[in-house]
């Protein structure tokens, strides 16, 4: 659901318990008739937003929220006349359209979780095209819009909506069913989830959105989910607690990050003790947790860096030839353009601008990206060519998108 006009605290709400109704129903009615459960969803959130306009927040807008889909799911089972013949499959006991109080039993805080689980996994079946599962997981779980999934995959939105089309045939078409995956099965399944997740953080951490930089609702859903995949015993992974070592890492420094007028801060001029020592604490517990066994993946390696730039006194301090290490060895296992530019970066910072100039050159196909521009300007700059440094700023400009990013670059410009 998309409201402009929303308030900040009833979107998130609304983002927040629109997956959990959306797992519950799918829960009861079967993966394989999502839209039932989508159009409650979405008729209870209308109602709520023009009940609440009226007569303004319940005193427990989440139970109103619950106790509404529950209406209108008995209104819609009372309405199918042939409800026993495409629904009563997939009920787990016994029921009648006309005795209804079965359905609290879905609405518990356990069996939302359960459904929460059932469904992250769902929808990241290897049946259904990868691009499709993080599209319709986004969709369906942490309730991204349509045009924020186009924003978090760089494409138009007509393509997400062919994606989760063709997810929702998939799933028609194979008769999925909710269920988490166990022995061989599970970790295909649960990297895809996990991915879905870190996608997530990101669209929150650094929102590609015009308005805002950061998308703090979404940072904490990503950590929610994750924190669901860490209690479960089959998802209960050591690269599971190595994505919530990483993103709680990052949430730490999220208060950092903006002035209250909403520029940015770049890392190297954050106040440091403004940073959340409890997540950061939370952070390190997790990432201990996730040592355990031999596997090490590109999450251990992220929430690597970032510890090393959480216990830094100062940017100036920060132990850099560490970091490069930890992106040589994530580059051999994610050779991307990306880890390159930010291998290039800190090697710069390790072992001088020249040799981060150097790396920064031989990348190919960051041509369009502002980030990589900006990191020439800055190593050019510390090397004095402050003329091929205010030229490599003005691509960045040119390819900066959010205002706030075009006010860094632009006094970059002047300082040089």
């Amino acid at each position: 659901m998309s409201e402009p006009y929303l308030h900040p605290t009833i979107e998130h709400l609304f983002r927040h318990e629109s997956g959990k109704m959306l797992a519950v129903l799918v829960k009861l009615f079967g993966l394989n008739q999502v839209e039932i459960a989508e159009d409650i969803v979405q008729e209870t959130l209308l109602n709520a937003l023009e009940s609440w306009k009226l007569k303004g927040l319940p005193d427990d807008p989440r139970a109103w929220l619950y106790r509404a889909a529950k209406n209108r799911t008995i209104d819609y089972l009372r309405r199918e006349r042939n409800f026993k013949t495409r629904v009563a499959p997939n009920f787990q006991q016994g029921s009648s359209p006309i005795e209804t109080s079965w359905l609290d039993g879905y609405f518990l805080d356990t069996e939302i979780e359960d459904a929460q689980l059932r469904m992250m996994f769902a929808t990241c079946h290897p049946a259904i095209p990868i691009e499709s599962q993080l599209a319709l997981m986004l969709r369906t779980l942490c309730g991204l819009s349509t045009q924020e999934i186009a924003v978090a995959f760089f494409l138009p939105s007509d393509s997400i909506v062919k994606r989760l089309y063709r997810a929702k045939e998939k799933i028609r078409q194979e008769k999925l069913s909710l269920e988490v995956p166990a022995g061989n099965d599970l970790l295909p399944r649960l990297d895809a989830v996990l991915h879905a997740v870190y996608l997530l953080f990101n669209e929150g951490y650094k929102s590609a959105s015009n308005d805002e930089v950061i998308r703090r609702e979404l940072c904490v859903e990503a950590i929610r989910l994750g924190t669901l995949l860490a209690r479960h015993p089959l998802s209960n992974q050591p690269k599971t607690h190595a994505l919530l070592a990483l993103m709680c890492f990052h949430a730490a420094r999220l208060d950092a990050r903006l002035t209250v007028e909403g520029e940015i801060i770049l890392l190297e001029n954050q106040d440091r003790s403004t940073w959340n020592q409890q997540l950061i604490a939370l952070a390190y517990t997790h990432f201990k947790q996730s040592s355990q066994g031999e596997d090490l993946s590109a999450y251990h390696l992220e929430a690597a860096i970032a510890s090393y730039h959480a216990v830094a006194p100062s940017f100036a301090q920060t132990n850099w030839q560490a970091i490069f290490y930890c992106y040589n060895l994530l580059y051999t296992l994610n050779p991307s353009p990306i880890v390159a530019l930010n291998r290039a970066i800190a090697k710069g910072y390790a072992e001088g601008p020249s040799a981060g100039i150097e790396a920064l050159l031989k990348i190919e196909g960051l041509d369009q990206n502002y980030l990589y521009h900006t990191a020439l300007g800055d190593f050019y700059s510390k090397n004095g060519k402050l003329d091929v440094a205010k030229l490599a700023y003005g691509q960045a400009l040119q390819l900066a998108t959010l205002p706030a990013e075009k006010k860094v670059i632009e006094q970059k410009i002047k300082n040089n």
